[in-house]
């Protein structure tokens, strides 16, 4: 449990001298963390003990250490900590910052490195795919649906023991795809470095950091978070065009074997689809499977 949330549910369990430096805590963080115990004791008013004595029904060591919990809460960003209601934004709000971070990436990712990374991809008798949290796990899963339709073998993982368990495994130049959103994944990067010891060829979708510099092809994204905190993040869009430059140019370099796959999953499904209706689909150029 973080700092904030310990004194939030602490309020009205402190002593009275206690709860009003819990209160000043709160009502300006920048101030508590930053401030000396003379000027915390005089704000709030109470005596030095009495800060010292809350710090430890914190379960802080001492005040220092409080302070120091406090900073990295406030490091969150105020965007998160204000008790004013956040205004709504009109929905066009969506498509524009879909627009603004695809035009911020856009040109990042060289077409060299692509070509090469695609070569490797094509060649590896094995794909793996890894990605953890919300977006980076959903489109590790994508990206396994995109190259399984063009007959490469591929297996996305975001569970950390198996993207270990998995990376141990791994022949000499077969293919590890590392996504993070935010490069800094430490169980992503974990298993991109055990993989890399055994052989592995690694491509990596994030930014610049950490995991970028474990990649033999790196195809970089950059990220842009506005204050308008209920949106979900527009930059999963980013990997998932970083992931579509992939997978349609593996697509190119694979297309004797990968256009035969394609048509049979296109047969299939339109016969299902038949089935289903009872009748042809009006629509003859339905997405593929998606």
């Amino acid at each position: 449990m973080d700092i904030i949330d310990k004194i939030s549910q602490g309020m009205g369990h402190f002593s009275r001298a206690e709860q009003k430096v819990a209160k000043l805590i709160l009502s300006d963080l920048h101030f508590a963390a930053s401030a000396s115990i003379n000027e915390l004791a005089q704000r709030a008013q109470v005596s030095h003990a009495s800060i010292t004595r809350l710090a430890k029904s914190l379960q802080c060591e001492n005040v220092r250490d409080l302070k120091l919990q406090l900073a990295k809460s406030t490091a969150v960003g105020e965007r998160f900590l204000g008790t004013s209601l956040v205004e709504r934004e009109n929905i066009s709000h969506v498509y524009s910052s879909i627009q603004e971070i695809l035009n911020l990436n856009a040109g990042l990712i060289e077409e060299h490195v692509v070509q090469q990374a695609c070569d490797a991809i094509c060649s590896a008798r094995h794909c793996l795919i890894y990605g953890v949290g919300g977006g980076s796990s959903m489109l590790a899963t994508e990206c396994q649906n995109r190259l399984f339709r063009l007959d490469i073998l591929s297996n996305a993982h975001s569970d950390p023991m198996l993207m270990r368990m998995t990376a141990s495994t791994i022949n000499k130049n077969d293919v590890v795809i590392s996504l993070s959103i935010s490069g800094v994944s430490p169980d992503v990067t974990d298993a991109t470095r055990i993989a890399k010891e055994y052989g592995a060829v690694v491509i990596a979708i994030c930014p610049e950091g950490e995991l970028s510099a474990l990649a033999d092809f790196h195809l970089p994204i950059k990220t842009q978070e506005s204050d308008y905190i209920f949106k979900p993040s527009a930059a999963r869009y980013v990997m998932m065009a970083a992931v579509d430059i992939l997978s349609s140019e593996v697509a190119m370099k694979n297309q004797r074997r990968s256009k035969e796959k394609l048509r049979r999953l296109k047969m299939q499904l339109d016969k299902h689809r038949n089935e289903a209706s009872g009748a042809e689909p009006v629509d003859t150029r339905f997405p593929l499977g998606d």
